[in-house]
């Protein structure tokens, strides 16, 4: 069969959504594809390479939604499609915070926020741009490893948040009965159970209400 980068990616993205990142090999997107693994490094040299080539190909999905009047708008659109992408490819949110993601349909992404941003009240130079930049980064690889990491566990454990607090509660019920954590326990007994999305949509409301402040 022909050959082409995308099928390798599409087919490697396939196999890590199933599988998680560890579960990838050149032999099973071989397979996949119906070729014997030696031709896929004519394509790709390493996984490094082929790595790269996956976040590039989930950048384009999030690149689509980076276009928008208000400088605003973009960064929301951005950060929420960014979310909806690892939500639906976990093994993505792995890939976040490390090394800078240098493809073309990243670079779109960043060029996308870096010009919103620089258009926000308060962002009057590249040394604000940066620092809101980098606000931004922290909070949506924060925010992104946390949510997946609360799916991962419950899957794997067959526990949820509230059979978790269930099985906890006890405990906690003591260790608030003592009276030295009361702001803790205001949290545990006044705090509602947050939609995760919604959740998402605030916070990262009220990280750019405070990047892009005047005097911020």
């Amino acid at each position: 069969m022909a050959l082409s980068r995308a099928k390798i990616a599409d087919a490697a993205i396939r196999i890590a959504d199933a599988d998680g990142l560890d579960g990838l090999s050149v032999r099973k997107i071989a397979k996949e594809l119906g070729v014997g693994p030696m031709r896929l490094y004519d394509y790709v040299i390493n996984r490094s390479e082929l790595l790269d080539l996956m976040v590039d190909t989930v950048y384009a999905q999030i690149a689509e939604f980076g276009h928008h009047p208000g400088w605003r708008d973009t960064v929301l659109a951005v950060a929420h499609r960014t979310r909806a992408a690892a939500l639906e490819h976990e093994w993505f949110v792995d890939l976040l915070g490390a090394r800078p993601h240098l493809g073309p349909n990243a670079l779109a992404v960043g060029e996308a926020n870096a010009a919103a941003l620089s258009q926000a009240p308060g962002v009057r130079g590249v040394d604000d741009l940066q620092r809101a930049l980098g606000v931004l980064n922290a909070f949506l690889v924060g925010a992104l490893r946390r949510e997946i990491t609360e799916r991962r566990t419950a899957r794997s454990t067959g526990t949820d948040v509230s059979v978790w607090q269930a099985a906890h509660g006890p405990y906690l019920t003591r260790m608030l009965a003592t009276g030295r954590y009361p702001t803790v326990a205001r949290l545990v007994v006044d705090g509602a159970h947050l939609d995760a999305e919604q959740t998402f949509h605030r916070n990262l409301a009220a990280i750019l209400d405070g990047i892009t402040a005047p005097g911020s």
